[in-house]
């Protein structure tokens, strides 16, 4: 059985999420969700998350899933917040607890910060099944953009996450802390070896030079004979050599400081103090 997929795309952090429905009935899963944030006056809004809320809403739908294929670097997750509206469970790859364990201590977060991966109800492996009413899910382990990436395939699709861009845009970074440009390679073996036919669904689409317009949708074959980084006859150590010095040219995303405080806590902000106001912490020179 293959699902029903409907893309919502930011414009404000290139992220594209994902309701995925089981056609046989009314459950569904949200992927990667974005909540809105303005870095500047460190404001929140819900424009993006209630777009989602709204079309599972009209449609009927039951939410069973919200899944994070990693940490997210670049946009805060409104998971969360789309929870407590529709319910569902927040789920997210079991190696969470290494980037906790980095973060924690790159923002200095104490012992009150729970490095466990208790924030999220469902922690996935490399082999692991999950439904979506009838809809088959099984968890890829896909690390190199971050030890704790997965891609989830679903019938005849694989959401991908950061892993893979549209083939004219490439692969992800792997300088973030945790990260490996031969890990990364090795891992984008394992989502080639699916069937040529399998659609994939990228996590950004940044519009490569000589597009006109954003795209989310590629599939393995694509991938294989196109991808700008990794189409056949790419040797791991061609691979390697490019991927590490292009990252070496590349400035931290944007949002990584407020990102990575909110979504490694599930999409939580951090506890507020005895006023109820809430801080995120600004380490200088740690990244």
């Amino acid at each position: 059985m293959n699902p029903d997929v409907t893309a919502f795309f930011d414009e404000a952090t290139n992220t594209i999420s994902y309701v995925v429905r089981d056609p046989a009935g009314s459950t569904c899963a949200v992927i990667d969700s974005v909540l809105d944030f303005d870095f500047s006056s460190a404001r929140t809004d819900t424009r993006s998350a209630d777009a989602i809320i709204d079309f599972i809403t009209q449609n009927g739908l039951s939410l069973e899933w919200l899944l994070e294929t990693h940490v997210h670097a670049d946009h805060l997750s409104a998971a969360p917040y789309i929870q407590e509206r529709l319910g569902g469970k927040i789920g997210i790859g079991d190696q969470i607890t290494v980037v906790q364990d980095t973060f924690g201590k790159i923002f200095n977060e104490g012992t009150e910060f729970q490095r466990n991966g208790s924030q999220f109800d469902g922690l996935f492996k490399q082999g692991d099944v999950l439904q979506i009413g009838a809809l088959k899910v099984d968890v890829l382990h896909t690390p190199g953009h971050t030890p704790a990436c997965l891609t989830y395939v679903i019938g005849d699709a694989a959401f991908v996450g950061d892993t893979l861009f549209m083939p004219d845009f490439g692969t992800a970074r792997c300088d973030f802390p945790g990260g490996s440009s031969s890990v990364l390679f090795a891992s984008i073996q394992k989502i080639l070896a699916l069937p040529d036919a399998t659609r994939i669904f990228v996590g950004h689409d940044y519009k490569a030079p000589g597009r006109e317009d954003y795209a989310w949708e590629t599939t393995v074959g694509e991938q294989k004979a196109l991808n700008i980084h990794v189409a056949a006859g790419k040797s791991a150590e061609d691979f390697v050599h490019m991927r590490d010095a292009r990252d070496a040219t590349l400035a931290m995303p944007k949002m990584i400081i407020p990102s990575l405080q909110v979504n490694m806590r599930g999409g939580r902000m951090p506890e507020p103090d005895k006023d109820g106001n809430v801080f995120l912490k600004l380490p200088v020179n740690k990244l």
